[in-house]
């Protein structure tokens, strides 16, 4: 009973306030610009399934927190009907197709603002983490020892290019095995070159061998760089357009093949990264929830039926037709579309029970 309660108070209640944030976010976005676009708005739901507490308000929305806490809603008057023709002036699908694409891009924009919120602020408050090119460990015959590189030595820069983080130092040796390379180190005050050779080394990967660049250090660690308001938030900007980029291109390594798909997870898995950052602290849960927020605003903008990135796909149809698709092709799509968002989530779930281990490892 203890152990159960302890994993209800650690793991699931976390897990359920982070994704509740995120769903907010998100939901809220769709709100403001439906209502900004004088749309009705009858229910702004966390949560899907039976109403547990709600509340309306003098704008007729019913604001509620459903059963089953997986998500959440928005229901704009006259979604499920049709045609346009016969619906008030404040319904969704009496709107121009420039206004409808823009409630339903709303969402995840507000994902993304709320994701630089965060970054912003929190580089702003405790400063931007970053690794400096400062020498941690050097392996024994590697490169960087044979050249006479120690711990604490700053790399200033390496044929004339600056680094300034120890990730500009990775970039620049894993593109230029076995050349030789000039390297501007600062030791005890004074600046010396070293030329070190970056050691070919062959990675296996599902695409074919992968060759890299390596001179054998680690970094020091971490430090924290300040910043002023208006750096705080271009920081935040190119974090978040970075973080963008890097899923993007992690999606399509495993499309093609190059990486594998049991990094993809799902509830079961987030709820089990909730509860080890929220005991982290307040800072970290933070950081988590911002990238959340990203990820699934990245997500819903995929062209998927049921998506948002689904709807925005057939509204762009529609402004190009100049009508939209018929009813009956619609209803096919979104039928690819459940079925597609359906084994995805089948997926997820088959691979955090593999990596949760929770059916058990067999023994022989």
């Amino acid at each position: 009973m203890i152990d159960l309660l302890q994993l209800v108070i650690g793991y699931f209640v976390p897990f359920l306030l982070i994704l509740s944030v995120v769903v907010f976010v998100h939901e809220f976005g769709h709100f403001w610009v439906a209502r900004r676009n004088g749309v009705r708005v009858e229910v702004f739901s966390i949560g899907f399934g039976p109403e547990l507490v709600g509340w309306t308000d003098r704008h007729g929305t019913r604001w509620k927190f459903s059963l089953i806490p997986l998500g959440g809603y928005v229901k704009m008057l006259g979604e499920e009907d049709a045609p346009a023709a016969a619906l008030p002036p404040d319904a969704f699908p009496a709107k121009r197709v420039g206004q409808r694409m823009a409630i339903v891009a709303a969402g995840p924009l507000a994902n993304f603002l709320f994701a630089i919120l965060v970054f912003a602020l929190m580089f702003l408050a405790f400063g931007k983490p970053y690794a400096p090119p400062v020498v941690g460990d050097v392996v024994p015959e590697s490169p960087a020892a044979q050249a006479g590189l120690l711990p604490g030595d700053r790399i200033l820069a390496v044929d004339g290019e600056a680094v300034d983080s120890f990730e500009d130092l990775q970039r620049i040796v894993r593109d230029r095995p076995g050349i030789p390379l000039v390297f501007t180190v600062r030791r005890d005050g004074e600046t010396l070159d070293l030329t070190i050779i970056p050691e070919l080394r062959e990675l296996d990967t599902p695409a074919g061998k992968v060759r890299i660049g390596l001179i054998g250090v680690t970094s020091q660690g971490l430090e924290y760089r300040q910043l002023g308001p208006l750096a705080a938030l271009w920081e935040a900007v190119g974090e978040t357009g970075r973080m963008i980029v890097a899923t993007l291109e992690a999606i399509g390594q495993m499309i093609v093949g190059s990486r594998g798909t049991e990094e993809l997870g799902g509830p079961l898995r987030i709820a089990q990264m909730s509860g080890e950052i929220a005991q982290q602290g307040l800072v970290p849960a933070l950081w988590f929830a911002a990238i959340l927020s990203l990820n699934l605003g990245l997500i819903n903008l995929f062209p998927i039926p049921m998506l948002d990135g689904g709807h925005l796909l057939l509204y762009t149809i529609e402004a190009v037709r100049g009508r939209p698709l018929s009813e009956r092709s619609q209803e096919i799509l979104f039928r690819i579309g459940l079925a597609m968002v359906v084994t995805l989530m089948l997926f997820v779930t088959w691979n955090d029970l593999r990596q949760l281990d929770l059916f058990g490892s067999a023994s022989g």
